[in-house]
Formats: C-alpha cells, structure tokens, sequence
C-alpha cells in the first residue's frame, strides 16, 4: 500500500520566494511492521548479506550481556499489539512480569566480538534520495545496541555499500546480537513505503531577513486566528443527554478552529524515518557537521525518528492512515528511540565512503 502525505496547507514558495533556493527533496520511508524479502528495502532485515562474507560484529569493550534480551523486546512487542484493545490474560502477565533486564548472558565477555544489529537496508530504486558511491545500489546499516560508544555514549553505526547484483546466495540465518542495552535501540522488522517530498531549510539556517518575513507571516496568522476565535464559543455550554452527545457537540466545535500553520512544524522538515531531506536542530543550535577527509559539508542520509507524527507534525500525516492516527503501529511503527527522540548519519556528498557523523537531537 503507498503512502500520501497531503499537500502542504500553504505553496510555501509562493509565500516566499526566497525560499525556492532553500529546498531539497527527501524521501520518506513510512516504515509499517511486516517483514519483507531479503532482496527488498526494509527496516530490521533480512538483508542481502553474501553467505560468505563474515557478519560485522562491534569489537570496542564495554558489556555485552547485560540488558534486555531481543527475544523479549519481540515477544513484549507482540503482546502488547495483540492485547491494545483488550485486558492482558494471565499467561502474557507472567510473560511481561519475567521479561527484566539483566545479565542475561554472562559468559559473553566485554571484549569479545559482538554481531551488530541489521537495522536498515535501502535500495536506490525505492529512495531516489539516496546518495551512493558509483556503480552501488544498496546501503545496509547496522549499529550495535549499545550506548557505550565514542564521548557522547551513543551506538556505533555502520555503513556497508553493495552492488545488489554481485550477491549470490544469501545468509540464512542472519546473526543478531543476544541482548541490546536498552529496549529502544531495537527496530521492530518493518516494510517500507518511500515517498519523495520537498522540505525546505531549517529556519534558524535561514538568511536573517528570510527568518524575520517568516516570522512576521506566522505573527499575523496567529492575530487572524485570535479574531476568528472571538466569533464563536468553541466550548458548547447546553446541557446533553449523553455523553454521546456531548462528545459529538464538541467534535462540531473543534471542526469549526482554524487551523494554525507553523513553518517549522507544517512547512519546513518531514518528521519520521527518512533518507536525504534536511536535519532539524529544534532542541539544540545548529552544528557544523563537516567530512573529517575532505572537510565537505555532510547532509543526512538516514534520519532515524522516534515517531512519524507528532501533535505538532500531525499535517504530515499520510492520507491513508487518517483513519489509525492513534494506532502505535501507525505513529510508532519501529519503536526505536535514541538520542531524544531522533538520530541522522550523515555522510560526504564528495564520497559516500568517507567517514559517516552521527548527530541527535
């Protein structure tokens, strides 16, 4: 099933001209949970890994056996999705109350090599945005579940560049680390949906006077939206035989709220999983992220989300999934949360094959 992401409330360049050198295309993922075809694009595998090419495994010394089992991030996930309309039974209570964190593999040592987990595989027919090195067609990434590595404490994340059509018979089963530091570093296995948008830059990395027009704009749709309020009480105060009827009284009045238009929110960065686009700096200021080879400026290839919509991006909601807004496995299909809530790798436009940076916000 495609995924649609409405037109943006306003044309945006029409607003603002200047805006039009100030643009990228992205390409959303809109990851759903599924599994797909090792030869497909996905998140959390299966790959297209050769069968005789060794599996990358994380070699930096921190502890390896400690934390949550995968077995029961997937088993929690699945309980949880079956029982969201009903009680937990008895049986999946026990379930959940044994499922803790803990040294559940001893004998695995700090040093010892650890294989990273499969977390994405894109393909360049699927995602238009995806910048690879001549002659590939396919990005793998990994990373190992554990926030232990480099000054920030962050995940190691690793990048592999293939041409598909050199894999001949493919790695069945797959390794994956036992146990994960945190839940959250885990992707549940999903398929994807790409979908090319156009974003435009962050606003504080626009030209100042650029900023102040924006800033002007949104001031007086917010004086415009004050006057429409004072026309109508949006809270109705007559009595209601039911709650029924209440709930369907106020659903009336909010229907009649203008809609408020933010660049930031509504018009600037596509929320959720995607590759290419431009990276949002709302909870820190914007950083240099150069290319330690060449010194290049390094755009994100990969924006890894904790949600795919929140209440300040709902616009970008996709048509198709109006109906499920909701629905954790529509707002929080991979259940990966790093950083406060979004993580990008960036790697060099000159070379792909540089050195990849990570940020977080």
């Amino acid at each position: 099933m495609t995924r649609t992401t409405p037109p943006r409330p306003v044309d945006v360049e029409a607003v603002f001209p200047g805006l039009a050198g100030h643009r990228r295309t992205a390409t959303r993922l809109h990851p759903r949970q599924g599994t797909a075809k090792p030869e497909e694009s996905s998140l959390a595998g299966p790959l297209l890994w050769p069968a005789d090419e060794p599996w990358p495994v994380c070699t930096v010394a921190h502890p390896k056996g400690t934390g949550h089992l995968l077995s029961d991030v997937r088993l929690r996930r699945r309980i949880q999705g079956e029982a969201r309309d009903r009680d937990f039974t008895d049986e999946e209570r026990r379930l959940l109350d044994g499922m803790t964190r803990g040294n559940h593999v001893p004998e695995l040592h700090d040093e010892d090599p650890l294989p990273l987990l499969a977390v994405a595989q894109l393909r360049a027919q699927d995602v238009p945005d995806l910048a690879a090195p001549g002659g590939h067609d396919l990005v793998q990434v990994f990373w190992c579940p554990f926030e232990a590595h480099g000054p920030e404490r962050t995940i190691a994340v690793e990048l592999r560049w293939r041409r598909s059509a050199d894999v001949g018979a493919v790695l069945d089963p797959q390794p994956e680390p036992p146990v994960a530091g945190r839940e959250e570093c885990v992707p549940t296995s999903c398929v994807v949906h790409p979908e090319r948008v156009v974003e435009h830059e962050y606003p504080g990395l626009l030209p100042e006077a650029l900023q102040e027009e924006i800033a002007e704009w949104e001031e007086g749709l917010l004086d415009e939206g004050e006057g429409e309020n004072d026309a109508y009480d949006s809270s109705p105060s007559a009595s209601y035989a039911t709650y029924e009827e209440y709930e369907a009284a106020m659903a009336s009045a909010r229907a009649q709220e203008p809609v408020e238009i933010d660049y930031m929110s509504d018009l600037s960065i596509a929320p959720g999983w995607k590759v290419g686009g431009f990276a949002s700096w709302h909870l820190t200021d914007p950083r240099l992220v150069d290319c330690a080879a060449c010194g290049m400026p390094m755009p994100p290839l990969l924006t890894v989300a904790a949600v795919e919509c929140d209440g300040a991006s709902r616009s970008w909601l996709p048509v198709e999934d109006r109906d499920a807004a909701d629905d954790p496995r529509v707002i929080d299909p991979a259940g990966v949360y790093l950083g406060r809530g979004l993580m990008r790798v960036h790697t060099c436009p000159t070379d792909p094959t540089h050195p990849h940076r990570l940020t977080l916000q």
